[in-house]
């Protein structure tokens, strides 16, 4: 391809994810030749099937797509994270796998179901799936996540509290700043957001390096997102629609949940319910205790979630630290899964859904039943149980965190 060539195209190589709340898009830009630029249709995704020289693309939107792989086809393998082909290695179509990730440039058909491929430039999922596994290291290590105390665009900065600390993010021109779908629960639905989006109380999560102090993080990647913490009973349950129709305790407000194949759900043991209901009593009593003292404490927001439960647990999907009890994610990711069918009118439960639409409604994420006698302990307990949206499928950022 020619260097020299000034137009570019941007493309995102995304691996396929079911619901991981970890960024897996790795941007590629590639020299569009000149002599194809203004002829050749281009389609990306993913490959569903091969036969002989017909390659089945199941693209990123839209019908499947017939490709015809030619003699004269360029074929190149490209790894995560090149900016450019300079570094591209041929390869032959017998290296092409189902489930790899091409990016097709050719003469598409009048009907636009069908290519006849000039170029096929391929990622390996084999190469994606090892890069997946360096971007959840890399999260883990240099990750940290709380809700938005303050933003200020202009100077580009989000200041979050996390775990008890406040700690401010600062942006760059090159800082991908993502937000999530109101109503899904893939990191992959997520949009190229800008800071202005973020509002206070949203769930924020950024990886980038940190000061010696830990008080600030200059931001490669932010995602931001609103994610409603509902406590309630169930009203009623619509098995042909698999919504729930739920009254929060908090808002004194019905909403209507929808779960979907990516939404887990667990239901508490009663020996544990009864356990963490001791927990959350006692951090009641402790907290009117402090009030009473007067110490302020606590939110009202949805979104919110404290710096960490009863024990010391630091709230956010990793281990205990200095010798505190197990935290409640890991209590409840160990809990038993359970289904819609297994839920009735009445039941209590916690939600953890997405922002949702206009009706008030939203998508489960985490939804964990059984939990009457932590509800009737402490009727706000359920904003404490549940965590970000991203420690179900993703490491915390207590490796190294502020």
């Amino acid at each position: 391809m020619n260097a020299a060539t000034n137009r570019f195209l941007a493309i995102a190589f995304c691996a396929a994810a079911a619901t991981s709340f970890v960024p897996r898009c790795h941007a590629v830009l590639i020299n569009a030749p000149p002599q194809e630029a203004p002829a050749v249709s281009r389609r990306i995704g993913a490959v569903k099937a091969i036969n002989g020289t017909v390659i089945t693309l199941r693209p990123d939107s839209g019908p499947e797509l017939t490709i015809t792989v030619q003699p004269s086809t360029r074929i190149v393998r490209i790894a995560p994270g090149e900016k450019d082909l300079k570094n591209a290695s041929p390869i032959q179509l017998q290296d092409v796998q189902v489930g790899d990730r091409i990016l097709v440039g050719g003469k598409v058909s009048d009907d636009s179901l069908s290519l006849a491929a000039s170029t096929i430039v391929v990622m390996k999922s084999s190469d994606l799936a090892a890069r997946h596994a360096q971007d959840l290291q890399d999260w883990q290590k240099r990750g940290v996540d709380g809700l938005a105390k303050a933003v200020d665009p202009a100077a580009g900065t989000v200041t979050i509290s996390a775990r008890g600390k406040d700690v401010v993010l600062r942006t760059s021109g090159n800082t991908v700043i993502r937000r999530y779908a109101p109503d899904s629960v893939k990191f992959d639905d997520a949009k190229p957001s800008t800071l202005a989006e973020i509002r206070v109380g949203d769930q924020v999560r950024a990886r980038g390096d940190r000061s010696a102090d830990g008080a600030e993080v200059t931001a490669n990647e932010i995602v931001s997102g609103t994610f409603p913490n509902i406590a309630g009973t169930i009203n009623s349950i619509d098995a042909s629609s698999s919504t729930l129709n739920v009254h929060d305790l908090l808002t004194k407000k019905n909403v209507v949940i929808k779960i979907t194949p990516d939404s887990e759900l667990h239901k508490l043991p009663p020996e544990m319910a009864q356990m963490m209901a001791k927990r959350f009593k006692g951090a009641a009593g402790a907290a009117m205790a402090s009030a009473s003292n007067g110490s302020t404490s606590g939110t009202n927001n949805q979104n919110a979630r404290p710096s960490g439960p009863p024990g010391g647990s630091g709230g956010n999907g990793m281990g205990p630290r200095g010798g505190a009890a197990p935290d409640l994610q890991r209590l409840i990711n160990r809990a038993p899964a359970t289904s819609l069918a297994d839920l009735h009118k009445g039941d209590a439960v916690v939600v953890l859904s997405t922002e949702g639409t206009a009706d008030g409604g939203g998508t489960a994420i985490e939804l964990v039943s059984g939990v009457e006698p932590i509800l009737q302990a402490a009727p706000n307990a359920g904003q404490a149980m549940m965590l970000a949206p991203w420690s179900l499928g993703a490491p915390a950022a207590d490796a190294g965190g502020p």
